[in-house]
């Protein structure tokens, strides 16, 4: 570990920054996924989806920036290439031939709700290490995209 500003002990900073890289393998892993349903959807939500998908990858990658500026600035290093994320991402695969609009839907409804889990528990080993700054950020994530789950499993309803 290196240096830090936060006045959290070492073992305490080195297992929030395990948690942190752990989100954000899943948020590449995410991040890629709704990428692929960006550029691939077709059918006749596409006008709405298109855009709604690109903002919630835009989001993520915003998201993905914060979550690995926090495991450095703890002191740890932020793991994110795609082959770190390929071994260690807990997501399901995208099955890439997908095409139909509400099949995209409901494809990453399903892998934001995991991420939304994981989350939850890296939230939960923050507030056992008494990490205010860490949980707060783990709970703006999962606020916004608690949302973002909500809009998609609400366009699958009828």
């Amino acid at each position: 570990m290196y240096r830090s500003p936060s006045p959290l002990p070492e073992q305490s900073r080195a297992a929030l920054v395990d948690q942190l890289n752990a989100r954000l393998a899943d948020g590449l892993d995410l991040h890629s996924q709704i990428k692929v349903a960006h550029w691939n959807i077709k059918g006749p939500q596409f006008a709405a989806l298109h855009p709604l998908f690109e903002t919630f990858a835009v989001s993520l990658a915003n998201h993905n920036d914060s979550v690995a500026e926090r495991a450095v600035t703890l002191g740890g290093k932020a793991y994110g290439t795609s082959r770190y994320v390929a071994k260690t991402s807990r997501l399901a695969d995208y099955p890439q031939e997908t095409t139909r609009d509400l099949e995209h839907v409901k494809l990453l409804a399903e892998r934001i709700e995991g991420y939304l889990v994981g989350l939850r528990d890296s939230r939960k080993v923050a507030e056992q290490h008494q990490d205010t700054d860490t949980v707060d950020l783990f709970t703006g994530i999962i606020t916004e995209f608690e949302k973002h789950a909500w809009f998609l499993r609400a366009s699958l309803e009828s």
